[in-house]
């Protein structure tokens, strides 16, 4: 099958509408804080509580998507994440607070397995190329996401999250009332799957655990560095907080670049190759960073996140070749419990800044994708891609 561009871009358009939710939120994060009185390590509570939320519970969606097809889960999930993430600023308390990023947090798990699932199928035989298209939407809403909170709130004020709701109710109205994102997904509903979920899960365990392990610490940094940066630049740096937003922007959007890049690059040079050039290559740019300030500290930020992301797309479609026949859970996974240990990360992360500062706390994200490299390393896969198998979806 070959590639289907215009399908994926319309998905991509609903994952960057949906991950604009997941890019505000660290952003907000320092006015709810300022509002609401909270610690560092409530302000990683509501971090790690997002993630789970977005992240662990996704391989139960989809465990769902491999046994029938779901398509509805694509608008639901894009208006319940843009719902929550509209009532944050209305929170009164600090309960308040993780109830809403709840709401948000479970229409982004419903979204993402279904969709990557759906993109899978498109992309044909050019898998890379093809996730690198659904994701780089993703990655996008999240670094016009910390642009928009940023804006709405200095406008505005908190309330002016409501308008996060806009896009959320568009996208979910295309995805309902459109008859193109339809086109050919007859074998999507005809899909089955011939091998036992614990037979798959129990033959892929050793690469599959490497893997999982990787993205977790790689979410570590990433995440790590979208909660901090803020707080560094605004409470140690006394820095405009539109100036933290265009950091965070800077930051996500070269990683949006970086997804683009990174699947035709695995594509023609190597899945492996290009995963082990990312981790290894992105730590002293987040030192350079560290040392920087002024252009410079854009510049090797903007560089790191180039580079870290390089893989995003990359780890999808190497999970997703561990368990052919499952797809949707083995998207799940990877976006579920890695990125949910992600926010354990951040929480981790937000007690350790209470104690020693959120200088040093960057100072230590800034070497944990080299723990990541070394996992990689270890992964058994071919250092240079193989045709792709056509796979029964």
């Amino acid at each position: 099958m070959k590639i289907d561009y215009r399908a994926l871009v319309l998905l991509s358009i609903g994952h960057m509408i949906v991950d604009f939710n997941a890019g505000a939120l660290p952003a907000m994060l320092p006015f709810l804080k300022e509002s609401l009185g909270l610690s560092y390590a409530m302000v990683g509570t509501i971090v790690l509580v997002s993630n789970i939320m977005s992240s662990v519970i996704q391989p139960a969606f989809g465990y769902l998507t491999d046994r029938k097809s779901l398509l509805w889960f694509l608008p639901l999930g894009s208006f319940c994440a843009a719902l929550g993430m509209a009532m944050v600023g209305w929170a009164s308390s600090y309960p308040q607070v993780l109830i809403i990023v709840t709401v948000s947090g479970l229409g982004v798990a419903i979204y993402h397995p279904e969709g990557w699932r759906v993109a899978n199928f498109f992309a044909g035989e050019k898998k890379a190329t093809g996730m690198s298209i659904f994701a780089v939407g993703g990655n996008l809403g999240i670094a016009v996401g910390p642009l928009m909170a940023a804006f709405f709130i200095t406008s505005l004020g908190l309330k002016g999250s409501s308008l996060f709701v806009i896009p959320g109710a568009v996208i979910a109205g295309i995805f309902l009332f459109s008859r193109f994102w339809r086109i050919d997904t007859t074998a999507i509903k005809k899909k089955t799957s011939s091998v036992p979920v614990m037979e798959a899960l129990r033959k892929a365990l050793h690469p599959l655990s490497l893997l999982l392990g990787m993205i977790m610490l790689r979410s570590w940094t990433h995440i790590g560095m979208l909660t901090f940066i803020p707080f560094f630049y605004i409470n140690h740096m006394d820095g405009d907080p539109i100036l933290a937003g265009n950091l965070l922007f800077a930051f996500l959007a070269a990683g949006t670049v970086g997804t683009f890049l990174g699947g035709p690059l695995a594509d023609r040079f190597g899945h492996k190759r290009i995963l082990l050039f990312s981790l290894g290559f992105s730590c002293p740019l987040f030192v350079l960073f560290l040392l920087s300030s002024g252009f410079w500290a854009f510049f090797w930020l903007t560089a790191a996140g180039l580079v870290l992301i390089f893989s995003f797309s990359v780890s999808m479609v190497m999970g997703q070749s561990f368990l052919p026949h499952n797809v949707g859970l083995a998207s799940g996974l990877i976006l579920g419990l890695s990125f949910g240990m992600g926010g354990v990360g951040a929480a981790v992360l937000g007690l350790f800044a209470d104690y020693w500062g959120v200088p040093a706390t960057l100072w230590m994200i800034s070497f944990i994708p080299l723990a990541g490299f070394l996992l990689a390393a270890f992964i058994p896969y071919p250092a240079r891609p193989t045709t792709a198998r056509k796979e029964r979806l």
